[in-house]
């Protein structure tokens, strides 16, 4: 099979995803810079990809797997990584991981139950995954720069459990009543 243009979108999703384990490991380290370079790197692609993926119509289902699978795991994986260093509080790893757990229980449920889901990002989903790359970005960054502790990652911290939160229960109240409505029908 020959790489089109349209399946440009699918292959970053997929470097995004084999991204993850250098970054881990990069944390692990301690080479804070290039976990950071690499981050931005990701962070830059997952934006690219939508981008592409939009702008030329190049969506396919395969993407709409492949662009969540990847945030989640390098996600899941920051976060995780960056308790085990002491570097962020492991409650907030636990919220974070406890509502994509949340949220993929969700949707194999639906799929089973009802019909095929759809991934469509929300805005507040968005938003969470914006504030929690900012949060990962500037704890890393706090760490690869030498800052000293910064008062700001506190309220970050907040912001990004209140977004997990909400977030977590749009999903839920959305597809739950998705869910009703088609099985009324």
């Amino acid at each position: 099979m020959r790489l089109r243009p349209a399946h440009l979108p699918n292959a970053i999703s997929i470097l995004r995803i084999l991204l993850v384990l250098p970054i881990v490991l990069t944390l692990l380290a301690g080479d804070y810079l290039l976990a950071l370079l690499l981050i931005c790197f990701a962070g830059a692609s997952d934006g690219l990809d939508g981008l592409l993926a939009r702008r030329f119509d190049w969506r396919s289902r395969l993407g709409g797997i492949l662009d969540p699978l990847a945030d989640k795991l390098m996600v899941t994986a920051l976060f995780l990584t960056l308790a085990w260093l002491g570097l962020s509080p492991a409650w907030l790893t636990a919220v974070v991981i406890l509502r994509d757990a949340v949220i993929v229980a969700g949707a194999l449920a639906y799929n089973s139950l009802v019909g095929e889901v759809q991934p469509e990002p929300t805005g507040l989903s968005k938003a969470n995954t914006i504030l929690q790359l900012v949060y990962v970005l500037g704890v890393v960054s706090r760490q690869a720069l030498g800052w000293p502790a910064a008062a700001w990652l506190l309220p970050l911290g907040a912001a990004v459990f209140f977004a997990c939160v909400v977030s977590g229960l749009d999903y839920v109240l959305t597809w739950g009543a998705r869910a009703r409505a088609a099985q009324r029908r």
